[in-house]
């Protein structure tokens, strides 16, 4: 079944030091001379500036940031990662409010996916554990939806190992989106790879509500990742998506190889994508892939990319997907204060996510409240 929660790793013992209070301390950092510097390192004037300068774009004149800015932004030191954030959660307020969004995905056709996307565990060429599996059974399906519903979701993604849908998917397709949400009330998404136009167009009057479609990296690296299909091929599917009326999910692979430069080139190529929602996944390396070696980002990095992401865009629902648990670890909790407005909860399609109780009791300790978030921009 989906949604099994994750075993949780021990934490490491912690040693308590008890100091005497009577004499005052003082701290000083122990920095050999060759030594990196500090990461928390205070910022000069000019880099408060470059921060306040994006709070002035964003919070007064209420637009969307420059190339230039977003250079600037991703070019400050690791000491500027909590003004970033803090900036980021409230660009997060001002411009979509304070809800967070809920959605479960399921796997409904797991592997033997010809592509070569080299970070996926489903792709055919490569000798991975993930075999190939026919599409769920509708009882099946359903049983999935129904237990996103009570957990209070909002929406329900089909996900399938394909470069596209055939006939017989299209037909099963149509089939389960409308009896998903008479039964369980929730809004239906669907990912399935390259559409044709007629396909958007039948899978919009058929009741999808949002299509996903990632774009993964930037134009400029993505040759790098997948050789099978382009971009741009990725980039009209979108296009497609928004020009027949559904919601754009389209989201991004952090960590991969790519560089900080074309990390900003695709915050710029999304903001003319213009989706109404960017999961924001970290890359989980998966064995017998060509990435399956890389190393996993670190948990400040990680929290710098996600406040740049609501920087550079400002209105849509940013998800918390992939490899949130193993790059964030104990610092989910900033992700969600550094500009995220919505999580998948539960599992993923190969890889185990963190209970769902645990999502939702963050989210109480934060305050968050759950809803529905649609067409913000």
């Amino acid at each position: 079944m989906v949604y099994h929660s994750a075993t949780g790793e021990p934490h490491p013992a912690t040693t308590v030091c008890v100091v005497p209070t009577a004499t005052p301390l003082t701290f000083r950092p122990t920095v050999t001379p060759s030594a990196p510097p500090p990461p928390q390192a205070p910022l000069t004037p000019a880099e408060r500036g470059v921060i306040a300068g994006a709070e002035r774009a964003l919070l007064d004149e209420h637009r969307l940031l420059t190339e230039a800015e977003l250079t600037a932004l991703a070019a400050l030191p690791d000491g500027a990662v909590m003004a970033l954030a803090s900036l980021a959660h409230q660009v997060r307020l001002d411009w979509c409010g304070p809800e967070v969004e809920i959605e479960g995905i399921l796997s409904a056709k797991t592997g033997g996916c010809p592509e070569d996307c080299h970070f996926c565990s489903q792709s055919s060429r490569f000798d991975t554990p993930v075999k190939a599996t026919p599409f769920l059974d509708t009882e099946e399906v359903l049983a999935a939806a129904r237990e996103t519903a009570a957990l209070g979701a909002s929406e329900f993604c089909i996900v399938l190992a394909v470069r596209g849908p055939d006939e017989r998917t299209m037909q099963r397709l149509l089939e389960l989106v409308p009896l998903i949400g008479q039964e369980t009330g929730l809004n239906v998404a669907v990912s399935a790879g390259v559409l044709t136009e007629d396909q958007a167009t039948r899978l919009a009057e058929g009741g999808v509500h949002r299509y996903n479609h990632n774009v993964e990296t930037a134009r400029s690296f993505f040759p790098s990742v997948v050789t099978t299909h382009t971009w741009d091929e990725r980039a009209e599917t979108c296009r497609l998506v928004r020009t027949n009326g559904m919601e754009l999910c389209c989201g991004a692979l952090i960590g991969m190889g790519e560089s900080d430069a074309q990390r900003v080139e695709l915050l710029l190529q999304l903001q003319e994508l213009e989706p109404t929602e960017v999961p924001i996944n970290f890359l989980n390396p998966r064995p017998g892939t060509p990435l399956g070696e890389r190393p996993i980002v670190g948990a400040w990095e990680a929290v710098r990319w996600i406040a740049l992401f609501r920087l550079a865009l400002p209105s849509v629902i940013l998800r918390y997907a992939g490899g949130r648990e193993v790059t964030l670890r104990d610092l989910q909790a900033i992700g969600m204060t550094a500009g995220i407005n919505a999580l998948i909860v539960g599992n993923y399609l190969t890889t185990l996510g963190r209970s769902s109780d645990e999502d939702l009791q963050m989210l109480a300790d934060l305050r968050m409240p759950i809803g529905a978030l649609t067409a913000i921009i």
